[in-house]
């Protein structure tokens, strides 16, 4: 249980990555992936990386600069523009329906203008899910320019779209439904320089 704790890479660049263990029974038609980041990076960085064999870049939350956020799904993205952070945590959920292939993106608690992409798409059943690096292969080929220093929490997937109220309730740290991935329940190996520590403030 991480409730209240951060994970803190703790170098720039870095070959640190967390393995996030994700039991997926069937293939997902849908999710929402969610996470709170904390960082000064302005170069660009990975938060969150699902791979398949097939596909390295099955689903990835990815920043390459302050003023943007990517969600790949499928190897195809979408890109939101966001305006830069003032050094704060910046929550993130970004969620993606394969039958109208609408992209949900979500800053602290506010939705930006819905994107579609991979209409149609199945995300596979057999995914390494990494925090911290950007794979270009199945559970590795890292570029550590690419990688994340700082803190993380809140690292949430679901395999549904969730609610606006859900969607709100996630940013306020509030109750959320059962989750195949959760902060409170997380199954997950450290691999490198990686610190867990209490969160310093709300």
């Amino acid at each position: 249980d991480l409730y209240r704790k951060v994970f803190i890479f703790r170098k720039d660049p870095s070959d640190a990555y967390v393995v996030v263990r994700a039991k997926l029974e069937q293939p997902l038609q849908n999710f929402t992936v969610c996470l709170r980041s904390y960082t000064d990076l302005t170069r660009p960085y990975s938060l969150f990386s699902c791979a398949t064999k097939a596909q390295d870049n099955e689903i990835l939350l990815f920043k390459p600069k302050p003023s943007e956020y990517r969600l790949y799904v499928g190897g195809k993205v979408v890109t939101f523009r966001v305006p830069e952070g003032r050094g704060d945590w910046e929550h993130v959920c970004a969620s993606w329906e394969s039958a109208t292939g609408i992209a949900e993106f979500w800053l602290n608690g506010k939705p930006w203008p819905r994107k579609g992409l991979q209409r149609g798409y199945t995300v596979g059943t057999e995914v390494a899910i990494l925090l911290g690096q950007e794979q270009d292969a199945f559970g590795g080929g890292f570029d550590i320019y690419n990688s994340f220093s700082g803190e993380l929490a809140d690292v949430y997937l679901w395999d549904m779209g969730l609610s606006p109220e859900k969607m709100r309730a996630a940013y306020q740290s509030l109750r959320l439904p059962p989750a195949v991935l959760a902060w409170k329940s997380l199954s997950y190996e450290v691999k490198g320089d990686v610190v867990v520590k209490p969160r310093l403030r709300e």
